[in-house]
């Protein structure tokens, strides 16, 4: 299996530069050594929206705030039996904060 390595910014806007020139994707593939799939999709965010730069993501979007994270470790420490669907709840009633995915069902 092929190591992955990202495209540096420059390489980015050399491979744009060259398809704004009227180079074919297939071209620019084999010119610069570059799975000609990886051209496709640059080459179709920059269209999209004009940008080349890689979107950084940390993971799944927090559905919770600070202050709800604060709420949700003080709750646990009063109380150290609490269930987290027990701890949901709670949050949910004290905030109104709704949380997607499984349902809390008690057993």
């Amino acid at each position: 299996m092929a190591q992955r390595k990202h495209l540096d910014d420059f390489l980015r806007g050399r491979i744009i530069g060259r398809l704004e020139c009227g180079h074919t994707q297939l071209e620019v593939s084999e010119e610069l050594g570059i799975a000609q799939s990886v051209i496709s999709r640059l080459w179709q965010r920059f269209q999209d929206d004009g940008n080349v730069s890689r979107c950084y993501s940390t993971g799944r979007p927090r559905v919770t705030t600070p202050n709800e994270d604060r709420y949700l470790t003080v709750t646990a420490k009063r109380n150290r039996r609490r269930t987290a669907s027990d701890l949901s709840r709670q949050l949910s009633s004290a905030t109104g904060t709704q949380f997607q995915g499984r349902p809390c069902t008690d057993p």
